[in-house]
């Protein structure tokens, strides 16, 4: 079985000196750096007890020494488990008794909460050619039925039983290799590193894609619209991103007295977790001078499933084809299908989980015996063979007996010139279900709720329409600066009607 680590090992022989790595802490590694920081922090693991087929948690915020812990598990053969250090104690616990790890690593030198963590679990600091974590040593308890599987990531916002996500050496090998194919990425390349690598995209896209490439990363621990301005205008080549960070440096270079980026470097941009807008594409396309690309994956496909190669200006605001190598397949009779095309999306390809980690139950509802992975979303396939994902089928609000996809509705609202961006959901009321949005907006602005409803008027039809606009400066967001929409209602809890 060829593994995870070998990418690292090819770069060390044939370019050894080359930048790996930055860091928001001023690290800056080499791949031979990078390779000796991992064996010394696997030394480190193994006088822990920790062995081949346990469990390492590790509470993280984007780093070197992060990287590192990636590669010191899969050179020891232990499953690395990345969970953001932001994740509240009851989160990191619940996650703890399930998987069962052997030890627990926190990134305590770029993260207050990895350090709150640690104090709470009483952990040693470790020092070393990683620079500085911190360890707490847990009994171990390998598990033989994890030998081919490298990560287990634990999906955002789950409830009830546990969902942790075997990613195998062979499902991260392919989708480094095909992250890197669809950027073109050379050893030329730096990409940015703000998309947390205890996601799928931060993980697989960015630095395995990266470092089968031989791209150097410049890793940032928090998201800041500032941050990501500076680096765009300072020697980063390669920018993938979610439509929220987009947003937030296209109103911070506003506020610069600035309408557009002229980046002497920027080459690639490229956007996941949502539908576009035709208008709000183009919008990003001018400010960045480049084509966005647009592309669909899930923690279960262990990065993209499809994406695009379009040229600057093209009108395509599907996700793509198929990645090379990946089946899909529309079952339009699945809840929220219209059994004429459109219906939840099926994937199939060497990129697809091995299951859910000790949950047979959920592995069975999501895989089938031949292999096909029920995505959760709903799309159509148009007559070029490229997807179109309409939105979760639980998300799906169905009012007055009418389908509404809150993406459309999204798009409609981020058409105003005044909206950063807008969350969509829908609640229950007096047995319908009302479609309601939040919307952020600058601080000082003066959009009212009465305007932006005449203004989508024209861009959606009447049950499509929210029944109450909410707006704020801010929206309640993942580290990735993906909008939490569980966590609306509750925020916005005095503002509803």
């Amino acid at each position: 079985m060829a593994r995870v680590e070998a990418f690292l090992a090819d770069q060390v022989a044939v370019r050894a000196d080359a930048m790996a790595l930055t860091d928001s802490i001023g690290t800056a590694w080499s791949f031979a750096d990078l390779d000796r920081a991992s064996d010394a922090l696997a030394d480190v693991l193994r006088a822990a007890g920790v062995s081949a087929n346990d469990r390492v948690l590790m509470l993280s915020e984007n780093c070197a020494a992060a990287v590192a812990a990636l590669f010191a598990c899969w050179k020891m053969d232990a499953v690395v488990i990345p969970v953001n250090a932001r994740q509240t104690e009851g989160e990191v616990k619940r996650i703890m008794d399930h998987a069962t790890p052997a030890a627990v690593l926190m990134t305590s030198a770029v993260s207050k909460d990895a350090v709150q963590h640690a104090e709470r679990m009483g952990a040693t600091e470790q020092t070393g050619a990683f620079g500085s974590m911190h360890l707490a040593a847990l009994p171990s308890n390998p598990d033989a039925d994890l030998h081919d599987v490298a990560t287990l990531l634990y999906t955002t916002g789950t409830t009830g039983d546990p969902k942790g996500v075997m990613m195998t050496h062979d499902n991260m090998r392919f989708g480094g290799m095909a992250s890197s194919g669809l950027r073109d990425m050379t050893a030329d390349d730096v990409v940015y590193g703000v998309l947390p690598l205890t996601h799928v995209f931060g993980l697989v896209s960015v630095i395995t894609g990266a470092c089968y490439s031989g791209a150097t990363v410049q890793q940032e621990a928090r998201f800041s619209a500032k941050a990501l301005y500076d680096a765009i205008m300072n020697g980063v080549t390669v920018l993938p991103a979610v439509p929220q960070m987009h947003a937030l440096v296209m109103q911070y270079t506003k506020e610069q007295g600035l309408s557009k980026l002229d980046s002497p470097s920027l080459r690639y941009v490229s956007s996941g977790g949502a539908p576009l807008d035709p208008a709000w594409k183009r919008k990003a396309e001018a400010f960045y001078g480049l084509p966005l690309q647009n592309g669909f994956g899930m923690t279960e496909t262990t990065s993209g499933a499809s994406a695009t190669r379009n040229a600057l200006g093209s009108p395509d605001i599907s996700v793509g084809p198929p990645t090379p190598g990946t089946e899909v397949k529309i079952d339009d009779q699945a809840p929220g299908g219209n059994g004429n095309g459109t219906g939840e999306l099926l994937v199939r390809g060497p990129h697809v989980m091995k299951g859910y980690y000790r949950n047979p139950v959920e592995t069975d509802k999501a895989l089938s015996a031949d292999g096909w992975l029920r995505t959760g979303d709903l799309g159509k396939i148009d007559e070029v063979g490229h997807i179109h994902i309409l939105g979760r089928s639980k998300e799906l609000i169905i009012h007055g007996g009418f389908n509404v996809y809150p993406p459309e509705v999204e798009a409609a609202l981020n058409d105003h010139p005044q909206v950063i961006q807008s969350a969509v959901i829908g609640r229950m009321k007096d047995g319908d279900e009302q479609v309601l949005a939040f919307v952020q907006i600058a601080e000082g602005d003066d959009l009212d709720a009465a305007e932006l409803r005449d203004f989508v008027k024209e861009r959606l039809t009447g049950y499509k329409r929210p029944s109450q606009i909410v707006l704020g400066t801010s929206l309640p967001a993942a580290p990735t600066g993906k909008i939490l929409k569980h966590k609306l209602l509750e925020a916005f809890a005095d503002q509803l009607e």
